[in-house]
């Protein structure tokens, strides 16, 4: 092997041994900050929507698409509505992390009544969702003369499904209701899914059916060109959201639905109250961004019921909002995401704080790494200097019976030999020389006390 390439290798073996433990330190450190940030999200997660036909299925879908993009599978969770949604939430055994939730669906909230803070986080309002109230232009023209129902009142004494149980337009229909004074005895309630109830309304076995749903649902955008079919105009809809806060008034600008039919032919006051995203406190960070993200491209352009950028906002959410959708509300994509791809954007982001901690801890440590090295480097040299010092003793003693002249001549050159062998880099080959010399020294005097001694008999 050449003299320069084993040098060289010699220095890294000395560098690796003296460096070794602080490396090994810090990758113990590293491995433990990532294990307890956890920055990398699950490539699975559960989201909870709604009936197959209903908005919250149709927005799923493209929830789904978003996140593709990222490596993240998103399993669509088909459910009743926005009540089995919430208990799917709460549920410890249930896999579902994210879902879809009408607002006020909650009623009194059990954490609350517990004392217990929620569990559960709000990633902001989506859309508005109004009630539909659609009812049989004959049922109304049978009870009142006209095709037209002028209040909520009129619906005494028809048969009208208010929804399935674990939806959540259940509650906001029977307090609807109420606020007209109708008691659930006068009228013929079913709690059927939305498709089913449609069904039974357009075959004439129901008159009326009530859900709540944006108008992206192929279920409203079919009765609303439906013949014989009409739409509830709420022409009280401001007294009914002073009367239900939860509630917002909200217009069907007239031709909205189709412009050359000039459908509908009037504008339609409705009332709505808002669809939120809501995660369970435990899903991962980075999935909560996500899904904000993906909210943004999917709601935030204009409807028939918001403006562009209207929506997603923190705004009208019963829910703690989290932290990951707070701060996207507040400056938008972090300044990484624009330049990175996700997983690594993501990796910085929420590592660097415990990257820094660590920097800090270890530079100071790092500081003892080079007197080490050189200690290492040196000692090499400098533990032949006992042996020589053995050496040059034994010749200051010429009153007592030391080793003869030949004899520590024969451990001399022993030891220049070994002195031989060694390798040091040459930032310390001065100390090496300086060694050598120091060996020729004695030797010279070795020799010549020798010369003044008689030889042995």
């Amino acid at each position: 092997m050449p003299q320069a390439l084993r040098q060289t290798l010699l220095s890294a073996r000395d560098l690796l041994i003296t460096a070794g433990p602080l490396a090994l330190l810090a990758l113990v450190l590293l491995v433990g900050a990532y294990w307890l940030v956890n920055p990398t999200p699950p490539k699975r997660v559960v989201l909870a929507t709604g009936p197959a036909q209903g908005a919250y299925g149709e927005f799923g879908k493209r929830y789904k698409e978003q996140l593709a993009k990222y490596g993240i599978e998103v399993v669509l969770r088909e459910t009743a509505g926005s009540a089995e949604n919430l208990a799917l939430l709460r549920d410890m055994d249930s896999p579902v992390e994210f879902a879809f939730v009408q607002g006020g669906a909650d009623g009194p909230r059990q954490a609350e009544e517990d004392g217990e803070p929620s569990p559960l986080l709000s990633l902001g309002s989506l859309f508005y969702e109004p009630v539909w109230i659609f009812y049989r232009e004959a049922s109304a023209r049978r009870d009142g003369g006209r095709p037209r129902l002028g209040s909520l009142a009129g619906l005494a004494g028809w048969r009208v499904n208010i929804g399935a149980p674990g939806s959540g337009v259940t509650q906001l229909m029977l307090s609807l209701l109420n606020l007209n004074g109708i008691a659930p005895e006068a009228l013929t309630l079913s709690r059927l899914s939305a498709t089913p109830a449609v069904v039974e309304l357009l075959e004439g076995r129901l008159d009326a059916v009530a859900f709540t749903s944006a108008p992206e649902s192929p279920l409203v955008q079919m009765l609303l060109q439906t013949p014989g079919i009409a739409l509830f105009d709420f022409r009280q809809a401001e007294a009914y959201t002073r009367r239900l806060p939860l509630l917002t008034p909200v217009l069907l600008p007239r031709g909205v639905i189709d412009l050359a039919r000039d459908q509908p032919p009037r504008d339609i006051h409705l009332v709505a109250p808002t669809a939120m995203l809501v995660a369970h406190e435990s899903a991962h960070p980075a999935l909560q961004q996500l899904f904000v993200q993906a909210a943004r491209a999917i709601h935030g352009e204009a409807g028939w019921f918001q403006r562009r950028g209207d929506f997603p906002n923190a705004r009208s959410t019963e829910y703690p909002l989290g932290k990951e959708a707070e701060r996207f509300y507040q400056s938008g994509p972090s300044l990484l995401q624009r330049y990175l791809p996700f997983w690594l954007a993501n990796l910085v982001d929420r590592m660097w704080v415990l990257l820094a901690s660590l920097i800090v801890v270890l530079i100071p440590l790092s500081r003892v790494v080079p007197p080490l090295y050189e200690l290492r480097v040196r000692s090499r040299v400098f533990r032949w200097y006992g042996k020589l010092r053995q050496i040059e003793d034994a010749l200051e003693q010429p009153e007592s019976p030391g080793q003869p002249p030949d004899e520590l001549l024969g451990e001399l050159e022993a030891l220049e030999r070994r002195v031989a062998q060694i390798s040091v880099p040459l930032s310390h080959a001065d100390e090496l020389y300086a060694l050598r010399s120091h060996i020729h020294l004695v030797r010279k005097k070795l020799l010549a006390l020798g010369a003044q001694r008689p030889l042995p008999a």
